[in-house]
């Protein structure tokens, strides 16, 4: 046995000879202590920002002054002052038709479209389902709630009222059924309930409003109808005045009526608000009057406010809201729909003047809060981010803890476009609830992109979103025409967003132009400079024809425009002479920019053989370098934004030069021409093809503004056809035989970096800067870049680039690439802090002069000189590099200079990686990965150990890929609606410390009083009358009838048993306690009497011992 473990432990020194002999990068995890587990993560919502998505109700409690907004999709959102918003969901998708709140009681009802009630607790700061009712046999069209009563009425479609115990959600027996309601003549049912509400002043009277114009005026008590009412029009809703005498009624003919106590056959007062005379003296047709209301003023004419009744003509297509007061007459017109609006008062008593101060009207796309108290009613400023959506998201960035001076320098620029014509009064009359307790100790920003080519910084720090600037690119660009041929509507729509946060530098790309923005804090005057450029490769079907015998066409020069110096790209035509047409066309001459982000060179793709580019897939820009890199679905290009000019632009199949592993696809033959042997001659050194050394070696770019003929023998491909322009799609896998025909390859991810290159050895041990290509079939090219020396040369001298040869290949399309150090820490791309740089006319004109001056200075350098090392980023050998690769399909860490493969895992098999990110997590840092299936993993660095995999999201829709996003300190967010961004923790710290992150919804306040009636009015009208509902609607009205409704207890109401429960047992334990003194207080009360009783005994025997010898002379005894 000792003989067998002899020679296995020799075997092993043979092998571990044998690895210490090849290049083996040591064992990480013997060096690197990797601090984050899987108890540091946990997934979780944490609040979500923006308009509620296809909103469908809203409702406000006078008492909290707390706002809240039901949607088509059963989301509930709850909004106090500027701050508190909280969001909440049903578990079914049903809609939600009607929100009724519980006045002051921190509690209120939603009322969904699948014919189901739930009591909301929001007393607590996440709201919670205390009771839900299901509606079985009959559908729910309108519910009301009187003042301070816990009793519900609710109008069924079958014409029904029934009514529902609001503390237990148990059905009453009381039903008021639609032929008692009626009259016996008539012969046809009244249709569904449309309106519920009690007389202000005598709550035992119920008004019914039916769909068809009857409407009836129920006597609870004596459970006969008081009162019929017939309109030969629609009904659709109802309101009272205040002294309970009369109610107004508006209908689907756009008119108004008003009715009387007293039955009478026509109603007291009946008017078309918007109607217009026609020539027959007939008013013409309007639009329905969806919803009335009619409050009193104490000291003034009482309001009319009602929604639509416009007349059918032009004018009648703007959605309004009209305000009666007395006879005048006001409009006010919206930008969307009316979904609903509701009425903000002073008092919450229906039988008191109301004082009306504020409407909110719920648009389509809007929350409008009109201002009643000043005149011509202007609109209050809306503090909330409802305007998100102003113009569609299509991109989205999200950085957290950025650095703090970036918030102010936006606030600072931003607050100067501040909109006008809203109402001087201050104060947003939504000012319910309290602001969270905990502060952001971080913060965060977001960057939204949208189809109009604006872009929105907002301020997200903790639980808040607020607007800080807004940037409008399409300035920079003239305004398309429109013709049939045009298909892309938002030609200006932003598609990335990259932001370097301290240099602030900002790269913005639409479909095919990409803009490279600098902040400033002053006005300047600005001719804008671009270039357009195309990247284009195509394969020939007849290369290795002895007929032509050339080789495959590469690096060619390709003809630039607006001071452009040239550049190397693929294969170009003829026509590129000519043909520079674009997608979009930037403005010339000098325009004044504000302060604030300010355009400083613009790149445009042209089209090729009429047809668009590909749609920009990535982007990068380096302060530090100067540089900026694009992708396409065709190719690379790389622009020197400081000397302003195109370095390179290939198609993908070129960066790989010699080492292409792919076999292309050709295009549909057609036929070439020779090579042109008199363009040969006239500029041999422009027109030959490089050799396979000079495509691995280096490429120079040139400096002459005199812009270079194109190739005339050579021609370009047609683009490939226009998507979107994002990971989402499938990509073919890299691990496909070489020999299957590739047709398309796009650059899907950008990385610069100071990096190793390629394996050295110890003579030439130092990193250089780099750019790391990503593509869609998975591979990773290294290009290297040869910066000159910072100052006056950076502006004169080239920068040079070339490919290093460096090629490693992944399944699945590149997402991220990352650089970590030899210690497991993550190296930031390097940059340079802002500083305001000077007037940029001077600027601009100092440029040329430098380059005017220079024009004459000899570069020379051979292409096989090595490559430029910059002395500022140079490290030995023996501190290596991990480079973190995550494709859809898996990820690797690659230990540098060696190349060789540290670790490696599997992230999925059957679906794919959305999103991956490398984040800085709790002092270190993890890979984040967002997979198609729903799930959100987490691996640690540099080993790749699955650390979190939690099913979150499935992945249906196309936004929300689209929009998804990483940030550091353990935060992400998504676009969850067209309307609404959510944003998300994968932190358990976050998670643990949301509820105190929260805003309280709920606050303990004083209902007010009761409207106190003078004498004369008790005298002669009785004063409100009381109803003691719990009599009528109580055990007494007997029990519902089996199988209408369903009691569903919910999450809330176990959570306050448990509350119940825990404190029923401490004052079960308390009263235990006082029973027990009380018992001991007992023992002393009986000792207390005892011990008086002998007291009193021992007297009397004293008195007796006294009385006997107090006649008695001492001698006596």
């Amino acid at each position: 046995m000792s003989t067998v473990k002899g020679k296995r432990f020799t075997l092993k020194g043979v092998l571990d000879g044998l690895r210490s002999s090849v290049s083996t990068p040591p064992k990480a995890e013997m060096e690197i202590e990797e601090s984050l587990r899987s108890e540091h993560f946990q997934v979780c919502k944490t609040v979500r920002h923006g308009f509620p998505f296809q909103p469908t109700a809203v409702a406000f409690d006078p008492v909290q002054h707390i706002l809240a907004i039901g949607t088509k999709s059963g989301s509930l959102r709850i909004l106090g002052r500027p701050g508190v918003d909280c969001h909440c969901v049903h578990d079914s998708d049903a809609a939600i038709i009607q929100i009724l709140f519980l006045v002051n009681e921190g509690a209120l009802v939603t009322v969904c479209s699948d014919d189901s009630l739930h009591l909301w607790n929001y007393r607590q700061k996440r709201p919670e389902i205390v009771h839900s009712l299901k509606f079985q046999r009959e559908r729910i069209t309108f519910c009301h709630r009187p003042f301070q009563s816990k009793w519900l009425y609710i109008g069924t479609e079958r014409g029904n009222v029934h009514i529902v115990n609001i503390e237990s959600f148990i059905l009453s027996g009381y039903v008021i059924n639609w032929n008692k309601a009626i009259e016996l003549s008539r012969k046809t049912h009244p249709g569904p309930v449309v309106h519920l509400s009690d007389n202000p002043i005598d709550a035992s009277k119920l008004l019914i409003g039916f769909e068809s114009g009857t409407i009836v005026l129920w006597d609870l008590k004596n459970k006969i109808a008081e009162t019929r009412y017939s309109s030969p029009e629609a009904l659709r809703s109802i309101a009272w005045h205040h002294e309970g005498k009369q109610f107004m009624c508006s209908h689907s003919d756009g008119s108004l009526t008003t009715w009387g106590l007293k039955p009478t056959p026509k109603p007291m007062n009946s008017m078309f608000p918007h109607a217009k005379l026609g020539k027959d003296g007939k008013p013409d047709p309007c639009k329905p009057i969806t919803k009335v209301d009619w409050k009193s003023i104490r000291n003034g004419e009482p309001l009319v406010i009602f929604s639509g009744g416009m007349s059918y003509d032009r004018a009648g297509r703007t959605p309004s809201i009209t305000v009666m007061n007395g006879r005048s007459t006001t409009v006010l017109e919206m930008e969307h729909n009316v979904v609903d609006f509701v009425v903000l008062c002073e008092t919450p008593w229906s039988n008191d003047f109301q004082d009306p101060y504020a409407i909110v009207v719920l648009l389509q796309n809007d929350l409008v809060v009109v201002d009643l108290t000043s005149p011509g009613y202007p609109c209050f400023e809306n503090p909330y981010p409802m305007d998100l959506h102003e113009s569609p998201v299509t991109a989205c960035q999200y950085y957290a803890d950025c650095p703090p001076d970036l918030i102010p320098a936006f606030y600072s620029v931003g607050s100067k476009q501040k909109k006008t014509g809203f109402t001087e009064k201050q104060g947003w009359p939504v000012q319910g609830g309290e602001w969270p307790t905990l502060a952001c100790s971080y913060p965060e920003i977001i960057i939204t992109g949208h189809a109009d080519g604006s872009l929105k910084f907002w301020d997200a720090s903790a639980v808040t979103l607020q607007v800080l600037y807004k940037l409008k690119t399409a300035k920079i660009f003239e305004k398309p025409k429109k013709t049939p041929e045009s298909q892309d509507d938002d030609p200006f729509a932003i598609q990335m967003i990259y932001m370097c946060s301290e240099s602030r530098l900002l790269c913005v790309a639409g479909a095919s132009h990409c803009m490279l923005f600098k902040f400033s804090k002053q006005e300047a005057n600005l001719d804008i400079p671009f270039l357009e450029t195309s990247i284009v490769y195509e394969i020939y079907d007849d290369l290795d024809s002895p007929e032509y015998d050339y080789p495959k066409p590469s690096l060619g020069l390709v003809t630039q425009t607006s001071g452009s110096m040239g550049s190397y790209s693929s294969n170009t035509s003829d026509s590129a002479k000519s043909d520079h047409t674009t997608s979009v066309k930037v403005k010339t001459g000098s325009r004044k920019w504000s302060a604030g982000y300010q355009p400083d060179l613009v790149c445009v793709l042209t089209w090729v053989d009429g047809e668009p580019p590909g749609n920009i897939t990535s982007i990068l820009v380096n302060s530090t370098y100067g540089l900026m890199a694009f992708g396409n679905e065709s190719g690379l290009a790389i622009i020197d934004f400081m000397q302003r000019t195109c370095l390179l632009n290939l198609g993908t199949p070129d960066l790989y030069g010699s080492m292409d592993p792919y076999q292309r696809a050709p295009r549909s033959p057609r036929g070439k021409k020779p090579q042109n042997a008199e363009g040969v001659g006239q500029n041999s050194e422009e027109s030959k093809s490089p050799t396979t050394d000079q495509i691995n070696g280096v490429c120079m770019s040139p400096t002459s503004l005199k812009q270079k003929k194109p190739h005339p023998e050579l021609k370009r491909t047609k683009s490939q056809d226009k998507s979107d322009g994002v990971s989402f799609s499938r990509s073919r896998s890299s691990s496909m035989s070489s020999l299957e025909n590739v047709s398309k390859e796009a650059i899907q991810s950008l990385m610069f970096a100071d990096s190793y290159t390629r394996k050295t050895g110890r003579e030439d041990n130092f990193t250089c800067p780099c750019l790391w290509v990503g593509t869609s079939l998975g591979s990773v090219i290294v290009i290297v870049l040869n910066l000159p020396p910072t100052g006056e040369q950076r502006l004169t001298q080239p920068v040079i680039v070339s490919p290093s040869g460096t090629i490693f290949r992944l399944k699945g399309a590149i997402l991220a690439m990352s650089f970590l150090d030899c210690n497991g820490v993550l190296i930031p791309s390097v940059s340079e802090t802002w500083k305001e740089s000077p007037q940029r006319e001077n600027r601009d004109s100092n440029e040329k002069a430098l380059k005017n001056s220079n024009i004459g200075i000899q570069r020379q350098m051979s292409l096989s000189n090595k490559p430029r090392i910059s002395p500022t980023s140079s490290t030995e050998m023996s501190d290596r590099q991990f480079v973190i690769i995550c494709s859809e399909k898996q990820g690797r860490v690659m230990s540098l200079p060696s190349q060789t493969c540290a670790y490696k895992v599997k992230i999925t098999e059957t679906s794919f990686v959305v999103r991956a990110e490398v984040v800085a997590v709790r002092d270190s840092v993890c890979l984040m990965c967002y997979v198609a299936n729903g799930h959100i993993m987490a691996f640690s660095l540099p080993s790749l150990k699955p650390i979190l995999d939690v099913d979150f999201l499935p992945l249906t829709d196309y936004r929300v890929a689209r929009t998804f996003c990483f940030s550091n300190s353990g935060h992400a967010l998504y676009l969850c609606s067209p309307t609404e961004v959510q944003k998300i923790t994968y932190s358990a710290d976050i998670s643990e410390t949301l509820n105190d992150m929260l805003g309280d919804l709920f606050l303990a306040c004083e209902t007010p009083d009761a409207p106190k009636q003078g004498f004369f009015k008790n005298l002669f009208s009785g004063g409100p009358s009381t109803l003691d509902r719990e009599e009528l609607f109580g055990e007494n009205s007997g029990k519902a009838s089996k199988g209408l409704a369903k009691h569903v207890p919910g999450s809330g109401l176990q959570h306050l048993q448990a509350q119940s429960g825990a404190i029923g047992g401490e004052i079960a334990r308390a009263r235990m306690a006082l029973v027990e003194r009380g018992e001991k207080i007992g023992d002393l009360d009986d000792k207390s009497a005892q011990m008086l009783s002998q007291a009193e005994s021992f007297a009397q025997a004293a008195h007796q011992i006294m009385s006997r010898y107090k006649d008695k002379k001492w001698y006596q005894f």
